[in-house]
């Protein structure tokens, strides 16, 4: 829950800050250019933040580390709201997504050190369900606060998730398997060491960062470009738009439900090759279809199958690296395919702008396919390991 919740304020926090570009923009004369900096320089300093606060979680604590992640996003997204300009703007929203960058890691490596083997990918599918919660949240709330509080007032309603993060991690207590590593006192960088401490190791981490570097692209490639798609070449009017991305978004969270409970029973490679499969399949066919119907219900499937496997990816680096590296695997590895999958919009916009959007679309579909070779040659099945 505490996890998941976290995870749910990274996702609340980035949503609404691209809803209130254009008020910052207007209130603080902004350009095109700083405006969009603004979201760079957010996932710039999450990056940051993960590689940091990982590494400092497997040798102070994962609650521990958590509290000073929270307290950090909070104090600075607080700071925002009293932002005169675009440089201070700026550094407040680089030092918030430091703290908000060291969620995802450390909340996935909590959760699979609290719960049992047989539950290990249902219970990561839950923590990463908490980014979906928290973008639905931001789509819901923002329309209906912004015009009444002003962009100011929703960085301090930001601020709420992190205080109820704040206060059930703080009823928490270090899982079991930490408590008994943490009584030898690894030397410094020791974590990041053991991502590569042999080939067999070797291969699982470059296999992690080819699985998020192409979840990361295609979930950005689509989620960024395609409510502009909709709107611009089909003639969507807002509401068509926005209905579109609620279902896409409802199928990305039922899929990574699906996966979880999928992958603790059937295992975690067959499930990944599936959904892959599933990504190829939605995509070609998306790219060929026209109807608003169809397109609606065809979102709901397109997301469920490339944003589903968001539900195993803290499951198999839990299973794969040690407890002295856990979390450190967890940030490095996903932020390294978050960096890489960044370019995503920017590779499908230029791609659309060429040729055309549906030739963009389908062309993400290869990329599934580079997906499925690094699952068959990198991945293990690790599914029912107990953790080192």
């Amino acid at each position: 829950m505490g996890s998941a919740v976290g995870y749910a304020m990274d996702g609340f926090d980035l949503l609404i800050l691209g809803f209130m570009l254009s008020a910052i923009s207007a209130d603080l004369n902004l350009t095109p250019g700083q405006a969009g900096s603004l979201v760079t320089w957010t996932l710039i300093g999450a990056v940051i933040g993960g590689f940091f606060f990982g590494a400092m979680s497997d040798r102070y604590g994962r609650i521990r580390v958590l509290t000073w992640t929270i307290v950090l996003f909070a104090v600075f997204t607080g700071l925002c709201a009293f932002a005169q300009g675009y440089w201070d703007l700026l550094v407040y929203r680089t030092i918030a997504g430091i703290g908000l960058g060291g969620e995802f890691g450390i909340g996935m490596a909590l959760a699979a050190e609290a719960w049992p083997a047989r539950h290990r990918a249902r219970v990561s599918s839950y923590v990463a369900l908490g980014w979906q919660v928290g973008v639905l949240a931001a789509a819901l709330l923002t329309p209906l606060l912004l015009p009444m509080i002003g962009w100011r007032g929703m960085f301090l309603v930001g601020v709420i998730p992190a205080l109820v993060a704040w206060v059930i991690r703080n009823k928490l207590h270090e899982p079991e398997v930490f408590v008994r590593k943490q009584k030898v006192k690894a030397p410094r960088f020791h974590a990041l060491k053991l991502l590569m401490r042999d080939k067999a190791t070797t291969r699982v981490s470059i296999g992690m960062i080819v699985l998020t570097s192409v979840q990361n692209f295609g979930y950005y490639g689509i989620m960024i470009w395609m409510p502009s798609f909709l709107s611009k070449q089909l003639g969507f009017n807002l509401t068509k738009s926005s209905l579109w991305t609620a279902v896409t978004v409802l199928g990305m969270m039922a899929g990574i439900w699906v996966f979880g409970q999928l992958a603790d029973r059937i295992g975690r490679k067959p499930s990944f090759i599936l959904f892959q499969v599933g990504a190829v399949v939605m995509l070609l066919t998306y790219s060929q279809l026209s109807d608003p119907t169809a397109m609606l219900w065809a979102g709901a499937l397109l997301g469920l199958f490339v944003n589903g496997m968001m539900g195993g990816y803290g499951a198999v680096m839990s299973e794969a690296y040690p407890t002295e590296a856990r979390a450190t695997a967890q940030n490095v590895l996903f932020n390294i395919g978050r960096a890489i999958g960044g370019l995503g919009p920017i590779v499908v916009g230029a791609v659309a702008m060429a040729y055309s959007f549906q030739v963009a679309i389908a062309l993400l579909a290869a990329i599934y396919i580079l997906d499925m070779i690094a699952t068959a040659w990198l991945i293990p099945e690790l599914k029912g390991k107990e953790l080192e």
